[in-house]
């Protein structure tokens, strides 16, 4: 019989190789832990050269304050750094890297040369040293002006296991550029430039935040988002958000950051997604580029090997901070366009020039809604329509004018940011005029937001406002409808319905929301069946409740074809304006957009 295994302690180097595996799984981790460390040493300036993807070769070459001589073979040691000595050290990380396993680690799977040169200042900063990771070597003279150059070769050579689950140099080479995108996000001041086999593949200047964001994700993320500044206490979160409209079908798009770190963390990716969820459908991902910053005694950057996860001592007023700070960025009403510029480049200033805007009843032929601003007082977010089902826009369309006959053109841009409605095309798009040219509305998409929003917002003030049916709407149903109808009265009673068996397989109307009276009661009731069916009542008034009143506002909202008079279209958009995320329709759509002069004027050639 053989005896059993003995315990013994393991030689340094496969230590160190079982840590590089915790650590490293292909070139772009090193380049990474390499990354950091010159940006701990207050680097301004980051060369990196790679060859074949990295496996090759890594040259990282920085500016920063050196290592002297005599710390040059310490700095390849598991578990030795300079930037921190104590448990409150550890506790207040301040610093990208801080275990000091990243060298030894890399050291244990490749050949690694390191060169370094100290400021002048400094006692060691006469000459530049360099040291070959290899038993028994000592420090050597090099030619270097200040800074450190760190080469990583052939990785893997002495683990060929590992290296037969590396991709193709391409492969590898893209997710070198994407660690050194994500780390250049936030260090804007910093300089850096990458190459590939001899070929520069990336070069960023130092800038600020915006421009750094723009260079990496892209002129069109910008254009798409909404810049975000919140804070609260020690906690401030900001960079940009991208508006639904620019939503991938990948989380491809997702940086965000904790106290300049990049993290992938599951509580702040819950607080980013229930912030788009009114916003985008389900099998979107939203885009942002943000940037928390926290006091670092409250959060434990020391759990993942590869320090991509973070641990919130107060995770819960994080979450609420990140969530509330998107969604208020995302929620608020429209922003009031600017002004129309004073000079317009035309091909003709005296024969060319387009009519003042908006146009008059003169100039046009057409009514003018100038100085005529539409009350919205009776008709908040929180109240439910008139009795009849568009009589709440006729009314807001002829409320007394609000501002005197000499109100200037800013102050209309103000009260009325989506403009004055021209006409309606097909009976599906409403077209209307403000300061800066053009607005195209999708009348059914706006108008379901707004009943979602109204119904979200009278489903928390409890009681839901019903409308009785003069004539009740009998249709046929299955006997588990009548059964659930019957079993669940009262919920549907709290969600506004009343509905009773008028037969083994009939069902009556007898009432519905207020807010939804314009609708088929029938088709409302069956739907209303259908989710009952599919999340049963306690999840319908819980989990599954946006997503039913969504159902019930697309059932609500005016369809296509419905002919609006320009009361009930100026009266839709000043509800428009008045409405959370109104935006976007319940299902991540947009509902207007704005064609300004300079695209029409583009369009048509004028000026050239």
């Amino acid at each position: 019989m053989l005896d059993p295994p003995r315990i013994h302690l393991l030689p340094d180097l496969l230590i160190s190789q079982i840590a590089a595996g915790e650590v490293i799984d292909r070139p772009a981790s090193v380049l990474k832990e390499l990354l950091e460390n010159a940006l701990d040493a207050g680097s301004s300036t980051l060369q990196i050269q790679l060859e074949e993807g990295g496996v090759k070769l890594i040259r990282v070459i920085d500016d920063g304050h050196g290592i002297a001589r005599d710390e040059l073979a310490l700095a390849l040691v598991r578990h030795a750094t300079s930037k921190i000595s104590s448990l409150d050290d550890l506790e207040r990380v301040g610093t990208l890297g801080f275990r000091g396993e990243a060298l030894a680690s890399v050291a244990a799977i490749a050949r690694v040369t390191l060169t370094s040169r100290q400021p002048a200042g400094s006692t060691a900063g006469q000459h530049a040293w360099r040291l070959c990771a290899e038993a028994g070597a000592t420090p050597e003279p090099a030619a270097l002006s200040v800074g450190t150059v760190i080469e990583t070769r052939d990785l893997y050579y002495n683990t060929p296991a590992r290296r037969k689950f590396l991709k193709s140099g391409h492969t590898e080479f893209a997710h070198c550029a994407e660690a050194v995108k994500r780390i250049a996000l936030a260090h804007p001041g910093v300089a850096f430039t990458l190459t590939h086999n001899g070929r520069v593949s990336l070069h960023l200047a130092r800038s600020d935040t915006r421009t750094r964001a723009g260079a990496i994700l892209g002129e069109e993320f910008l254009a798409e988002s909404r810049s975000l500044d919140a804070a609260a206490g020690p906690l401030r979160v900001f960079g940009y958000c991208a508006l639904p409209t620019y939503s991938r079908a990948r989380g491809d798009a997702q940086y965000l950051y904790v106290n300049g770190r990049f993290v992938r963390d599951k509580l702040l990716n819950h607080a980013l997604r229930e912030a788009y969820q009114d916003l985008l459908h389900g099998s979107r991902y939203p885009a942002y580029c943000l940037f928390l910053e926290v006091d670092p005694a409250t959060v434990d950057v020391n759990v993942h090997p590869q320090k991509t996860e973070v641990r919130f001592r107060d995770a819960r007023a994080v979450h609420q901070f990140v969530f509330h700070a998107v969604q208020r960025l995302l929620s608020g009403p429209l922003a009031t366009p600017p002004a129309p510029s004073a000079q317009m480049p035309v091909a003709d200033e005296a024969s060319s020039r387009w009519p003042d805007h908006p146009a008059s009843a003169t100039q046009t032929g057409r009514p003018t809604f100038v100085n005529r601003v539409a009350h919205q007082g009776s008709l908040g977010i929180r109240e439910p329509a008139g009795s009849h089902p568009y009589l709440a826009f006729v009314q807001a369309a002829q409320t007394p004018d609000r501002l005197p006959a000499a109100a200037t053109a800013t102050t209309e841009a103000e009260a009325a940011p989506l403009g004055y409605a021209l006409a309606q095309l097909h009976g599906i798009y409403i077209l209307a005029e403000n300061h800066q040219g053009l607005v195209v509305v999708d009348m059914h998409a706006a108008h379901e937001r707004i009943l979602y929003e109204k119904l979200k917002h009278a489903l928390d003030e409890q009681p839901l406002a019903t409308q009785a049916l003069l004539i009740p709407a009998v249709f046929n149903a299955e006997a588990i409808d009548v059964a659930t109808a019957e079993e669940h009265a009262a919920a549907l009673r709290q969600l506004g319905f009343d509905l009773a068996p008028v037969g083994p397989r009939q069902l009556a109307v007898r009432a519905v929301p207020v807010l939804l009276q314009a609708a088929d009661p029938a088709a409302l009731a069956r739907a209303l069946l259908g989710e009952l069916r599919e999340h049963g009542v306690t999840q319908l008034l819980t989990a599954a409740r946006n997503e039913f009143l969504a159902s019930m506002a697309c059932q609500g909202a005016v369809h296509a074809r419905r002919r609006l008079s320009l009361a009930e279209m100026n009266a839709l958009l000043r509800q428009m304006e008045e409405t959370e995320r109104s935006g976007l329709c319940n299902h991540g759509r947009p509902t207007w957009t704005q064609l300004s002069m300079t695209d029409l004027d583009r369009h048509f050639l004028r000026g050239r």
